[in-house]
């Protein structure tokens, strides 16, 4: 083994021991017996979405002003993006879109406060919610702006106005920091990872808590403002189809999207934030259009990493590759998504950007039962192009629960494939998840568990192994090394080559209090890759 891995494994020894113990365990103690934490109803109240007359969602802006102001990274530390909205939305019967030509799309920017010395231009569009369907309202957004900052320094702070100076409509001047250059040494300090966040009381308390750890960037795993729980009068549930049964298309109220991006103005003005679509994104409208506010929101790396989607895409952050990928668009091996996948794991150069961390929205490996096994096509299709690159790092959400897995291959516990992580717990109103398919009586039926919107079915009964001949298994899986059903979010800390630091911070403790952590440990020696994957499969497929 090479001195630097032993070096490295060797000085984390010594950080974390305290008279002679580990204080934190590693995946090199692993695989772990699996553990469920015991459901506590009275630290999980239901989740109330924040009201639009809670001033942190209402507009405190003046004409053209900018507002939900965020940044979001480029494929690389030299880039990111400022998006903007100016304008008012407007939901109605007889709605009159604006004309994005009207307003100009400017960053000044720099590294001293003033004089903000450089200056971007970007584009600008509005996008429509339409419904054709008597008594259903129509929705047109303001004015949104995207504009690409590039021939920036590593880890740099830089300062930004926003806006249109020939109407003097200027937002105040923010901050934020670039990624740190690409190298085995090299990374942000903390990372937060949070998915299925909504606007409710739970999510407030999620992103305060996320707030005070002081995060240099931001992962959404999907989900993000549940805007599709809504008719368009502005009526909301808990559970859209059990409440609005009748409705002839699945209605959404778009000024959803609007609170978010107030609400979480504070934080992603000065912290990147690079989200992937979930499945409360589809918002389906008039022509089958479909995804309209996602794709249009927020600004996506796509051109930069030579993808042709929205839906997914790649960026590095230090020595971090990251992909995000899209489970409600073609996965398949011929498809474009799966070629556009085999090219970018072939150009990462893992002695630049030694992790490699994927995520999309719906788990492969979840124990619980909402939505267990419902992307199991998606995991057929590419489950093993992603271990062949040795990709470490895994993290979904969908489920509104935490779940951590063991090293996983095939429903296989196995040394060189990633750790999964479910973060499905930001906090959105609909139910937590607590039951899981081990549970008895709690087994779905095989034929239910596709989601209808993906398509196919591959998951079918076990053919060997602890579960053989059945669709689930009758005790927590040997995958699922931790379980608990709790809002929060996660913090990743990668701390050179081979070691990384995942903790987990549950809402109803206190800011300090860790609910789950872990150290990650890369083995690329153990782990070479490119290796040739065995015929392991036991789940049929």
């Amino acid at each position: 083994m090479p001195c630097i891995y032993v070096i490295a494994i060797a000085v984390f020894i010594i950080f974390n021991a305290v008279d002679g113990e580990i204080k934190i365990p590693s995946t090199l103690d692993g695989p772990f017996k699996p553990v469920t934490v015991p459901l506590d109803d009275s630290l999980r109240g239901k989740g109330v979405d924040l009201p639009d007359s809670d001033p942190r969602v209402e507009r405190s802006v003046k004409g053209f002003e900018p507002e939900q102001i965020s940044v979001s990274l480029s494929a690389d530390y030299h880039s990111v993006w400022i998006s903007w909205i100016t304008g008012e939305f407007q939901i109605g019967y007889n709605i009159i879109p604006l004309d994005p030509k009207t307003v100009a799309s400017v960053v000044r920017y720099g590294q001293l406060r003033f004089p903000l010395t450089h200056e971007a231009t970007g584009y600008s569009l509005v996008y429509n919610q339409l419904y054709p369907f008597q008594g259903l309202q129509n929705y047109t957004s303001g004015i949104i702006h995207h504009v690409r900052l590039t021939g920036l320094n590593p880890s740099t702070l830089y300062y930004y106005r926003c806006g249109d100076p020939s109407m003097q409509a200027w937002s105040k001047i923010y901050s934020f920091k670039t990624m740190p250059v690409s190298g085995p040494r090299s990374y942000p300090n903390r990372i937060a990872v949070v998915g299925d966040l909504g606007l409710t009381y739970n999510t407030t308390t999620t992103i305060s808590h996320l707030i005070s750890n002081k995060p240099d960037l931001v992962l959404l795993v999907g989900d993000v403002t549940y805007a599709n729980l809504y008719l368009t009068n502005g009526t909301g549930s808990d559970c859209y189809s059990c409440s609005f049964p009748q409705t002839p298309i699945h209605e959404t109220y778009q000024p959803r999207w609007d609170y978010w991006g107030r609400f979480m103005q504070n934080l992603v003005s000065k912290v990147p934030i690079m989200v992937v679509e979930g499945n409360h994104e589809i918002e389906e409208q008039a022509g089958r259009q479909t995804f309209a506010a996602y794709s249009s929101r927020f600004a996506f790396p796509s051109e930069e990493s030579g993808s042709s989607s929205t839906f997914y895409y790649s960026f590095n952050a230090g020595g971090i590759h990251f992909i995000m990928l899209g489970a409600y668009i073609a996965y398949n091996k011929s498809g474009d998504q799966y070629k556009w996948l085999e090219r970018d794991l072939a150009n990462v150069d893992r002695s630049k950007t030694p992790w490699l961390v994927a995520a999309w929205h719906p788990p492969w490996f979840s124990s619980y039962k909402a939505h267990y096994r419902e992307v199991e096509c998606m995991r057929v299709a590419m489950e093993e192009l992603l271990y062949s690159h040795g990709v470490d790092i895994v993290f979904n959400g969908h489920v509104h629960a935490y779940e951590r897995s063991n090293r996983v291959y095939n429903y296989n516990l196995d040394p060189c494939g990633p750790v999964y992580i479910m973060v499905g717990d930001g906090g959105n109103r609909e139910k937590m998840a607590i039951e899981h398919a081990d549970d008895p009586g709690k087994c779905p039926e095989p034929l239910t568990t596709p989601d209808e919107y993906m398509g196919g079915f591959c998951a079918t009964n076990f053919t060997s192994g602890p579960a053989a001949g059945k669709f689930c298994w009758d005790w927590q899986p040997e995958y699922s090394a931790f379980r608990e059903s709790s809002f929060g979010h996660g913090i990743l800390e990668v701390k050179n080559e081979t070691w990384a630091l995942w903790t987990w911070y549950r809402n109803q403790d206190s800011k300090s209090k860790v609910g789950d952590q872990i150290y990650i440990v890369r083995q690329p020696i153990v782990c070479p890759l490119r290796q040739q994957t065995t015929s392991r499969w036991f789940a049929a497929s």
